[in-house]
C-alpha cells in the first residue's frame, strides 16, 4: 500500500531544483517498474521539455486541467522513459492564476482533476512553480506527500520557514492528509565549509525526514535536460545519477514501507 500516492515537489524559492528533482525521481521510479505520472504545474515546461516533449505537439495541458477545459486523461503524454507520463505545461498557466480568481473552489481545481486518474498510477508527482501563488495551492491542496528540494545557503534555509508555515495553514485549512515525506539536498559540495553547517541545521531542523543522500553538484545533470531524458539515460555512471537512484529508492521505502 502506498501511503503517499501523490506527491509535490515544492519551494517558493526558484534554483533548488524542483524540476531536476522531480524529473529525475520519477525516471528512477519508473525505471524500476513503477507507473508514474509527473503533472508539470510550472509555466516555464522545464520538466516538459527535459523528458523530450516538443510543446508544439501538445493538444491539452495542465493550463485545461484547472479551467475545467479538458479531463486530466486527454492531456496524458507518453514520454521516452518506459513507464512514465508526462501531463505537460505552456505558458498558457501563466494567465491561470487570474481566470481563476472568480471560480469557486478554485485551490481544489487540480485535485478535482487527478483525482480519477491517480487510480491508474503508482505514483503521481508534481512539480510546483517557485512561488506559493494559487497554482502551487492547488498542487499542495490536491498532494497527500510533499518532497521540499533545497540547497545548502542561508537563503535557501530561511525559505523553508517560510514554506513549512505556508504547508501547516494548507494542511489545518484546506488538506488535512498533507504530509512531509522528505527533504532533499541539492548541489551539495561537501568541500565548502558553509554546505556542511547548512546541511547540518537542516538534519537538526527535519531529522530523519531529510534524505540520507545530498545530490552533489554534477555538470551531467545540467546537460541532461538539453538532450530530453533524465540523467540515467544519459549519463547513468554520473555522481548525480546515481544519487537520485538512491533517493528514489529512499522515497519508495518511505510511501510502501
Amino acid at each position: 500500500m502506498n501511503k503517499y500516492k501523490i506527491i509535490a515537489f515544492a519551494n517558493q524559492k526558484g534554483g533548488v531544483g524542483k524540476t531536476t528533482s522531480a524529473v529525475n525521481i520519477a525516471a528512477c521510479i519508473a525505471k524500476a517498474k513503477k507507473n508514474v505520472l509527473l503533472v508539470d504545474t510550472d509555466p516555464q515546461g522545464n520538466a516538459t521539455t527535459g523528458l523530450g516533449i516538443n510543446k508544439r505537439q501538445i493538444h491539452a495541458s495542465v493550463y485545461d486541467l484547472l479551467i475545467s477545459r479538458t479531463a486530466a486523461a486527454d492531456a496524458v503524454c507518453s514520454t521516452c522513459v518506459p513507464n512514465l507520463s508526462v501531463i505537460p505545461s505552456t505558458m498558457d498557466l501563466v494567465g491561470a492564476e487570474i481566470e481563476l480568481v472568480d471560480i469557486e473552489n478554485r485551490e481544489y481545481k487540480l485535485r478535482e482533476s487527478l483525482t480519477p486518474l491517480a487510480e491508474k498510477y503508482d505514483y503521481v508527482f508534481i512539480d510546483c512553480p517557485p512561488s506559493l501563488g494559487l497554482i502551487t495551492l492547488n498542487a499542495l491542496t490536491a498532494a497527500n506527500g510533499l518532497v521540499i528540494p533545497a540547497l545548502c545557503e542561508f537563503y535557501s534555509l530561511e525559505g523553508l520557514t517560510q514554506l513549512m508555515n505556508t504547508v501547516r495553514y494548507i494542511k489545518q485549512r484546506k488538506n488535512p492528509s498533507l504530509e512531509l515525506v522528505g527533504v532533499l539536498v541539492n548541489m551539495y559540495d561537501g568541500r565548502l565549509t558553509l554546505n556542511a553547517q547548512v546541511l547540518g541545521e537542516i538534519k537538526k531542523y527535519f531529522g530523519a525526514k531529510l534524505f540520507s543522500r545530498p545530490v552533489p553538484r554534477n555538470v551531467k545533470l545540467s546537460e541532461a535536460p538539453s538532450y530530453g531524458v533524465p540523467a540515467y539515460m544519459y549519463d547513468k555512471y554520473s555522481k548525480g545519477s546515481r544519487a537520485y537512484e538512491d533517493i528514489a529508492l529512499e522515497l519508495m521505502e518511505r510511501c510502501e514501507g
